[in-house]
């Protein structure tokens, strides 16, 4: 992570909040791209539901495929860096949730480190 890291999130007009946690110059992938991350997700309480660093391994999928809150924030980074998403429940799986993992209207929140674009 780089030396000075906002204390405070900017917002997109969408509503997603971010930090950028560690800035790069390399390639900003497009909502056509597939990306290659390393992440941790969890729910406003704590609760992780979802680490690919649990895991062991990164994780590659088209952008597109994802919920809209990732598909907006892994654009305002590029390869190599890191950012932090506090998705909203409306850019995320709303009312629905996600059985099992996700209860309904819940904000998800997110540390990404993107390790490539293509």
């Amino acid at each position: 992570m780089d030396a000075e890291i906002a204390s405070e999130f900017s917002k997109t007009e969408s509503g997603l909040k971010y930090r950028i946690l560690r800035n790069s110059d390399g390639r900003k992938p497009t909502a056509d791209d597939t990306v290659t991350v390393k992440y941790r997700g969890w729910l406003d309480r704590g609760k992780v539901f979802d680490s690919s660093y649990e895991r062991g391994e990164p994780t590659t999928f088209p952008l597109r495929n994802v919920v809209a809150g990732w598909t907006e924030g892994m654009q305002l980074i590029g390869q190599g860096g890191m950012i932090e998403l506090w998705v909203p429940s409306k850019l995320g799986y709303g009312e629905a949730g996600s059985p099992g993992s996700i209860p309904a209207h819940s904000d998800l929140h997110f540390v990404v480190e993107l390790v490539s674009v293509e």
